[in-house]
């Protein structure tokens, strides 16, 4: 008898109460994550299809039909001069609001954070222009760089008749008159852009302030005890690098806000003087709704969110990468 071999014992089925738990909470979670798809579909996606398809069409509001022109929109995007000064203002702007308004944010934040006394005050200081509508402090800055009028002039014209008129751009300026800063097209872009600085440096101050609460005040006692005494050197090899993550934040929000730019060119300058501010989404506004070129609006469209992607992959694939991570 001990020689027989064992006989094998045949599989337990599983048994199908067993699996309906698991179903139940598969179906479970499907039916709480099918509002945030609704919503996903509705608010974001579809929208980006519509305008997609409508940007290969001449749709305009109010007609019946459409006629399909494939490209045609966009090779005019390509083609056209006022498109592509379009362009080089919108990128323009971008390069001069994002690192300006970056390095004032977190030059700000540093201050701020190194003063024993009257922290609140300042940091209420540098953020009005963030609560503040920014189309109000529009008209407020129109009437602040009027030619003549204007405080920014008069306060130039106190320049004359001391030595700073020996400077060849004061000395110009009492002679000729100082520039309109909003009427000339030399001068229209970056005056708009020092306004976008003025309004966004605050908002990158706060986020700094948030991200260098996070840096471990044990690393600056573990550096000066291995020598690290200056400030510029603590900055360098521990505050900067412990701030890559809010950087590399900082960077797109502003990065995407400044592309986004509206209120202040259509409160100022209605994207002139000789189409010198005539930025994306201007161009979008005055396409699709004022001249009621949905097609070609929804073109320019499809090609500012072309742009913010672009921006925005590249920043995680070559910035993120290199950011320290706590």
């Amino acid at each position: 008898m001990s020689d027989l071999a064992p006989i094998p014992s045949a599989p337990i089925a599983r048994p199908r109460a067993a699996a309906r738990p698991e179903r139940r909470q598969a179906r479970a979670g499907m039916a709480l994550l099918a509002p945030a798809l609704f919503l996903m579909l509705a608010i974001l996606i579809l929208p980006v299809a519509v305008a997609a398809v409508l940007s290969f069409t001449d749709y305009t509001l109010g007609r019946p039909g459409l006629t399909w022109v494939g490209l045609e929109n966009y090779a005019d995007l390509v083609t056209r001069s006022s498109y592509r000064k379009m362009i080089a203002a919108t990128v323009l702007y971008v390069l001069l609001v994002v690192p300006a308004s970056v390095f004032l944010g977190l030059g700000a934040a540093l201050l701020i954070r190194s003063l024993r006394v009257g922290q609140s005050l300042y940091k209420t200081i540098y953020f009005l222009p963030v609560m503040a509508s920014l189309l109000a402090m529009a008209i407020v800055w129109e009437f602040a760089l009027h030619p003549t009028l204007g405080i920014v002039n008069r306060t130039l014209a106190l320049a004359c008749d001391t030595p700073l008129e020996l400077w060849p751009w004061v000395a110009r300026g009492c002679a000729e008159g100082f520039p309109l800063w909003l009427g000339d097209r030399g001068y229209a872009l970056g005056t708009l852009a020092f306004i976008g600085i003025w309004q966004s440096f605050g908002f990158n101050m706060v986020l700094y302030l948030a991200g260098l609460t996070s840096v471990p005040r044990d690393l600056y006692g573990a550096a000066e005890m291995d020598g690290v005494r200056s400030g510029w050197e603590r900055f360098r090899l521990i505050t900067w690098p412990m701030l890559g993550p809010t950087t590399v934040f900082v960077v797109t929000i502003t990065t995407i806000r400044s592309f986004q730019v509206f209120d202040t060119v259509e409160a100022l300058t209605h994207g002139g003087p000789a189409k010198s501010t005539y930025v994306m989404i201007y161009a979008i506004y005055e396409k699709g709704i004022a001249q009621n070129l949905v097609g070609l609006g929804a073109a320019i469209t499809i090609l500012f969110l072309g742009f913010v992607m672009l921006i925005s992959v590249a920043q995680r694939r070559f910035v993120e990468r290199k950011v320290h991570y706590q």
